[in-house]
């Protein structure tokens, strides 16, 4: 991969359209999907009202399963989304008096979503009279079929892309099936989970039932949402601020409790980034693992001993998680380096498989690869049944990687035995003598892609102000969190003089830079010898960084935390 061009994000918004906001913030917010000053206002009334398709339906029947004391299943999904979103199903329904019980399908023996042979083992443990999916289904025809056959109604709720019908279920949510008027699309699977069980609960009040106060659970949702990295348009940064707000009053789940404290975080100075890069690693390593059934134990967990209990067994797969991740990096690096592929002579599309790798950690070894060469990425691993193998991919910004593979198994109809996902990142499965024929013809779509969308890009809020480089700004752009996918923190790109270089470690790099003023700020570029090339004995140096601040023994200073360098 060639260096990546840095380039200042476009202003979609004039700033003069923030009045009272400070001139760096407006600067910065004129740069997002932000139009107006109406569009900061985080409260709860501001959500967009539940005008999903298939609400009145889906919620007619869970209501009518609870009145009449009828078996109710949830069908999951092994990752942090579909373990929030069981989690918060289980806990409101319970609560209403339901009978209500969980199935998520175990990844290795079974593989994603509501399939036929889920719907055989909801039958034979439970023989339920409605099934709910949670995270999944909308590409499930045989498994609601199979389901409808055991006499059971289903409901579906869902957030993955279709271009397809939706299964002949008995209701449909999900706001990216077709014909749905719903504003956003970006609702992760448990945002849908909480729509839906928001609009029960309304409907349950004007009949005068027992109903449960949805925003004690927004912990959950604004785990779920941000771990699955769904879009951070005003809707879902309402839902993630609620959330975020409980855990930091300790108001929310015991499991979410002990796992900040195996992380060794404290509520109190949470932020929203933590979901995605504390909480969400240890909850989606059981799905990885082992069984979800883990991590969904945990956010049920009503007592903090047996929370702790749980949270500690997330660690342990965590770490084992994260050993197994850097072996297979490793095995694809080599590989990649014994058929000569370097950053200058890179194909179009990394599609890789090794039979002893780990089906659980493909998906975060696809990313790495992503990350490290800016191409979209694939990688197998054996499925249980010797025959397939099942892939996990993931893309760069411009290439929809669920529609390629579509396209691949539109055309090829004997290569892609399932598949699914978003733009971002997809799942699917292929007969194992199948794979060099699908890598060929998957490399050979992307390569007729304009070329353009390989070059790697650096977006930037451009140069800021040297009177602005201090904690008063780290502050204010944290206030105006949350900062996420497609709502990114802001970054920052100018040239500055070194007064001194220091090494730690021998591989993390710190900079002390004089900034016009005459002041001097710390700079640190973590892994820099791994990173980046840096000459000494230049003078200056183009960085991109984030503000930060550094607290160390009591002291806390403004830092520069390194996304890219470059001597000059």
């Amino acid at each position: 991969m060639s260096a990546p061009h840095i380039q200042q994000r476009p202003q979609f918004t004039h700033p003069e359209a923030f009045l009272g906001v400070p001139q760096v913030m407006a600067n910065i917010l004129a740069r997002r999907s932000v139009s107006s000053i109406a569009d900061l206002e985080l409260k709860l009334k501001r959500l967009l009202q539940p005008t999903l398709k298939g609400l009145d339906e889906a919620v007619a029947l869970i209501d009518h399963a609870i009145d009449q004391h009828e078996k109710i299943v949830i069908v999951g999904d092994y990752d942090a989304d579909g373990a929030t979103s069981t989690a918060l199903m289980i806990l409101a329904l319970r609560a209403l008096g339901a009978d209500v019980d969980y199935v998520v399908p175990d990844r290795f023996k079974y593989g994603y979503g509501l399939t036929a042979k889920i719907s055989d083992l909801v039958q034979s443990l439970y023989q339920p009279q409605l099934l709910i999916t949670v995270d999944n289904g909308i590409s499930s025809h045989e498994g609601v079929q199979q389901a409808q056959h055991y006499g059971m109604k289903v409901v579906i709720t869902d957030h993955h892309l279709t271009t397809k019908a939706a299964p002949t279920a008995e209701a449909v949510v999900n706001p990216n099936q077709l014909g749905c008027p719903f504003e956003s699309k970006a609702l992760a699977g448990v945002g849908v989970a909480f729509y839906v069980l928001a609009y029960l609960m309304s409907y349950r009040k004007k009949q005068n039932k027992s109903v449960v106060a949805m925003t004690q659970y927004l912990d959950l949702v604004a785990l779920g949402t941000y771990a699955d990295v769904a879009a951070l348009d005003h809707n879902n940064r309402i839902l993630i601020q609620a959330g975020v707000s409980l855990i930091q009053k300790r108001q929310c789940r015991p499991g979410i409790l002990a796992l900040m404290d195996v992380a060794g975080r404290e509520p109190a100075s949470m932020q929203a980034s933590d979901l995605g890069f504390i909480l969400g690693p240890r909850l989606n390593a059981a799905g990885r693992m082992d069984s979800m059934q883990v991590g969904i134990e945990c956010l049920l967990a009503e007592e903090n001993q047996v929370a702790y209990s749980y949270a500690m067994q997330l660690q342990a797969f965590n770490v084992a998680r994260r050993r197994v991740e850097t072996e297979i990096k490793e095995d694809a690096l080599n590989y990649l380096n014994q058929i000569e592929i370097d950053q200058a002579n890179l194909p179009a599309a990394l599609v890789l498989y090794e039979p002893h790798w780990h089906q659980g950690v493909i998906g975060i070894v696809a990313g790495r690869l992503k990350e490290q060469f800016h191409r979209p990425s694939i990688v197998f691993a054996p499925d249980e049944d010797g025959i397939h193998i099942k892939g996990s991919a993931r893309s760069v910004e411009g290439i929809h990687v669920r529609d390629l593979i579509e396209n691949v198994a539109e055309q090829y109809p004997h290569l892609v035995r399932f598949f699914g996902g978003h733009a971002a990142a997809a799942g699917l499965s292929l007969v194992k003598e199948n794979f060099a024929e699908f890598k060929r013809v998957f490399e050979e779509k992307v390569a007729a892609l304009d070329p353009t969308l390989l070059q790697a890009v650096i977006w930037t809020d451009g140069a800021l102000p040297a009177s602005d480089i201090h904690l008063n700004t780290v502050n204010m752009i944290a206030d105006y969190g949350p900062w996420g996918q497609r709502f990114p923190r802001p970054v920052f790109d100018d040239v500055f003089l070194i007064a001194q270089v220091r090494w730690l470690k021998d591989i993390h790099l710190k900079l002390t830079l004089q900034l016009p003023t005459g002041q001097t700020v710390d700079a640190i570029a973590f892994n820099a010898k791994d990173r980046f090339e840096f000459a000494e004995q230049k003078p200056k140096v183009h960085l991109v960084y984030e503000l930060d601040k550094n607290e160390f023994n009591g002291r806390i200073a403004i830092q520069l935390k390194v996304i890219y360098l470059k001597s000059v």
